[in-house]
């Protein structure tokens, strides 16, 4: 496979990555961190990252964006939930796997 077309298929599973988690707003990102150890916003500052990597400039709002499909701001108020303590005590455990 040539570069160009493994970087078109990386970008189109990004892209699929993206349209799917904005689609599950029901996964809060403290379930995402326990579960994968990974989530919403890390993929935003590896996403940011990669830009700088490139020497753009992309703000953290910017590439949040990009990931939750709308600014952050917005989706938070529309869809964060406040984590149960079950979730803190979950995430506090995956931590220690580190």
């Amino acid at each position: 496979m040539d570069k160009q077309t493994q970087t078109e298929l990386e970008a189109a599973a990004f892209r699929r990555l993206t349209r799917h988690l904005a689609s599950r707003t029901d996964v809060q990102n403290i379930d995402l961190m326990i579960l994968a150890g990974f989530c919403r916003n890390c993929l935003s500052d590896w996403y940011q990252e990669a830009a700088t990597e490139k020497g753009l400039s992309l703000t953290r709002d910017e590439a949040r964006e990009t990931v939750y499909g709308m600014p952050f701001a917005q989706w938070k108020a529309k869809y964060q939930t406040e984590a149960t303590p079950e979730q803190l005590t979950a995430m506090a455990a995956a931590k220690k796997h580190d």
